[in-house]
């Protein structure tokens, strides 16, 4: 007989899905591949290296949806396989390096952090889901800046105002979609 405490509640909400390898495997190739599919929805930004794209959307989603572990595992797998030449990166890119290769590494690190605070309950109201989307951000952020400053060759005020400032109002809409999105998602599944 199954006591409560052997009867665990979803962590995350791809955890609504019967667990198995298959489930795991499926779900860590599906997010790599969502974030390839939003890189492509990208547009130069006038005297900046850094396009925008709908990548950090796409990562922030990822994290939430597959928890901590299996979204590193897809950012990771989306990181190798643009590195090893798919095309999938924002602009087409693929390969190593370039100015906003480390917005690419950040994703893994900001995958992490999104998907253990959605595991804690991150996404499940509105405030947490913005408050966890604004930390996944800025994760990326993190990562992102000094690889450009480094490889353009700018100093820090002039990386901010190519990689960093001209996304903030993006990032912020696309914060205000996933808060929407999120808790409505948990809603539904208690139905």
């Amino acid at each position: 007989m199954a006591n409560a405490s052997s009867v665990a509640r979803p962590a995350v909400l791809s955890d609504l899905i019967p667990a198995s390898r298959v489930r795991d495997v499926a779900l860590v190739v599906g997010g790599a591949a969502l974030t390839g599919l939003a890189a492509q929805l990208s547009f130069p930004l006038p005297g900046s290296p850094v396009p925008v794209s709908g990548q950090t959307f796409a990562v922030v989603l990822v994290g939430a949806a597959l928890g901590m572990n299996r979204a590193v595992l897809s950012m990771a797998l989306y990181m190798l396989v643009g590195v090893a030449g798919v095309p999938w990166f924002a602009d087409g890119a693929s390969g190593f390096g370039g100015a906003s290769f480390g917005y690419v590494i950040g994703f893994i690190a900001a995958a992490a952090v999104v998907g253990k605070l959605a595991e804690r309950g991150g996404d499940r109201t509105v405030p947490r889901t913005i408050g966890t989307m604004i930390l996944g951000n800025l994760v990326i952020y993190a990562f992102g800046l000094p690889v450009l400053v480094a490889v353009a060759q700018v100093d820090l005020a002039t990386g901010l105002s190519l990689g960093v400032l001209p996304f903030l109002l993006g990032d912020a809409l696309k914060i205000v979609v996933a808060a929407g999105l999120l808790p409505a998602a948990w809603r539904l599944s208690r139905r």
